[in-house]
């Protein structure tokens, strides 16, 4: 009768141990913006490793082949820490970009020379608009310290990023975007989840150039 007793009490205290390592477990869940964000940054990442190749190979301005090879480094440290902060969050990440990026990509690559320049800007300054948009808001609206705190580190290397991208489309009579309101981070979407919106496509969203002589105006991502 002891021995039972005591099993009765080993189980009861195995069962306390473990009830706050449930509750904690629980507890890190992330919330959908944080998901999201993760999700989508990844994809972002995916996208640019692949365009920053492309540029490389195909990319007839010195400066395009330069910032594609920029990109993708940036892009590749980036994403081992996205992938890091999704392991431990248990969140999984898509395997590929979205078909609106992968559209973008398969546009890229057929073609060359000054054509292939503007397309590349055209489509990296709207990837990047959204992506600071989508950065923005999970620093406002994340919940997750680990996700915000990745958030914080990617927006002065995208807005980096912009930047370069601005100075090079003035320099080739591209239009540069307008910004308005803030993006979430929404995988596969070409149109913002709910709490913002922008005029703006989504990552890798459309490399259709707009016609040569549009405003150059630098905008600030994200401002209202």
């Amino acid at each position: 009768m002891l021995g039972i007793k005591r099993l009765g009490l080993l189980a009861a205290l195995v069962l306390v141990g473990l009830a706050p390592a449930a509750a904690a477990q629980a507890a890190a869940q992330p919330s959908q913006q944080d998901t999201q964000y993760l999700q989508a940054l990844h994809q972002v990442n995916l996208f640019e490793i692949t365009t920053g190749d492309l540029a490389q190979q195909k990319g007839q301005n010195a400066d395009v082949k330069r910032l594609g090879e920029m990109f993708k480094t940036d892009h590749t440290q980036l994403d081992q820490t996205v992938q890091s902060t999704a392991q431990q969050l248990n969140v999984t990440l898509p395997g590929e970009p979205t078909a609106d990026q992968q559209q973008v990509i398969d546009r890229l690559n057929n073609l060359s020379g000054a054509e292939f320049d503007r397309a590349w800007v055209t489509a990296q300054l709207a990837g990047h608009v959204q992506a600071i948009q989508a950065t923005q808001t999970e620093i406002s609206q994340g919940s997750e310290q680990s996700v915000i705190q990745l958030a914080q580190d990617a927006l002065p290397v995208l807005q980096a990023h912009y930047d370069e991208l601005v100075a090079l489309a003035q320099q080739l009579g591209i239009p540069v975007p307008q910004a308005t309101g803030t993006a979430t981070a929404t995988p596969g979407a070409t149109t913002p989840a709910p709490g913002g919106t922008t005029e703006s496509p989504a990552p890798g969203g459309t490399t259709e150039s707009p016609a040569p002589g549009g405003t150059t105006e630098t905008p600030a991502p994200g401002n209202s």
